[in-house]
């Protein structure tokens, strides 16, 4: 092959690589809360699918292969890979890419600078695209014999809620990570720092006591969210996501003395409550900036005008 060629091949193929071992090793983390059903692998939070999208924004739809080598990778972790588990790997592959398409439809921000942004995000990254990867696995695994009928929508339920919450909670991470930047303020550093060390034993207490106090850590979402906005909420909502799924892998706090469709119907519900808070009211509050320096810098320019028109000064 041409060097030429090679120089327009090679980035493709290392994003390509990239992507997949991203996808693998995200995998094996969420395999660490993983949950059996009647012998189907379910986690309340898969990583691997908010990773898939953000690649693909960041990347482009070129490097689609590496999701589908990253998803073959990680059934080869759980077990051996065979022609049975060929439509899970099509439905794993399919849903972020169709999230991918259906925000670039509608002229998705990655800054999620904007209401309508962290709303595409939610139903037409997260929520829509998720049902075909759950539809296409929960299906197959019914079909294969792996999963009696009676299991297909608690398991088809806990795989879309798993798959979704990964784009909610991990994709807006990954991109304000990407344009993340040290506050210069000191006061801005040390309300930072204060938010982190409120939230980290606030969501333990949480999270653990056996009281009802889950809504404790909506305070703390919307602290972040208006303060900092999505570099604040995300690795907040992040940190909720992680403990709260401990806990309720734990049997712990909330959790303890309910079925596992109990744990999984309250754990769903707060990780999706508290996503949907922090990315919702982060966009809208960068949002609102974005229109309030618009405002003051047209005020500004009208002012110049006027002063330039003033009496007694000529106009250029």
């Amino acid at each position: 092959m041409p060097t030429q060629e090679w120089r327009r091949v090679l980035p493709t193929l290392l994003g390509i690589l990239v992507v997949a071992v991203a996808y693998y090793g995200t995998g094996r983390l969420g395999l660490r809360q993983q949950v059996v059903v009647e012998g189907a692998v379910v986690t309340p939070l898969w990583p691997p699918t908010g990773v898939a999208l953000a690649c693909l924004l960041w990347m482009g739809l070129r490097v689609w292969p590496g999701i589908a080598l990253g998803t073959y990778l990680t059934i080869e972790r759980i077990s051996s890979f065979g022609f049975d588990d060929a439509p899970i790997l099509v439905g794993n592959t399919l849903a972020p890419v169709v999230g991918y398409l259906l925000l670039r439809r509608v002229g998705f921000h990655t800054g999620i600078d904007r209401l309508r942004d962290g709303l595409a995000l939610v139903f037409l990254g997260g929520l829509l695209p998720m049902l075909i990867s759950a539809t296409i696995g929960t299906a197959t695994l019914v079909l294969t014999g792996d999963l009696p009928l009676s299991e297909f929508w608690p398991v088809w339920a806990a795989w879309w809620a798993g798959d979704a919450m990964g784009v909610l909670v991990v994709t807006p991470l990954l991109l304000v990570l990407r344009r993340a930047r040290m506050p210069r303020d000191p006061y801005r550093v040390a309300e930072a720092v204060a938010l982190a060390a409120i939230a980290v034993p606030v969501t333990l207490f949480a999270t653990r006591t056996s009281l009802s106090l889950l809504f404790l850590v909506f305070p703390l979402l919307i602290w972040a969210a208006v303060r900092f906005q999505l570099a604040g909420s995300a690795p907040c909502t992040l940190l909720v996501s992680l403990l709260a799924i401990s806990a309720a892998t734990d049997h712990a706090g909330p959790f303890a003395q309910h079925t596992l469709l109990e744990i999984m119907v309250n754990l769903q519900a707060l990780n999706g409550a508290a996503a949907l808070t922090g990315l919702l009211l982060a966009a809208l509050v960068t949002e609102q900036n974005g229109i309030r320096l618009k405002i003051e810098q047209v005020c500004e320019d009208l002012a110049e005008v006027v002063q330039r028109l003033s009496p007694g000064k000529p106009a250029d």
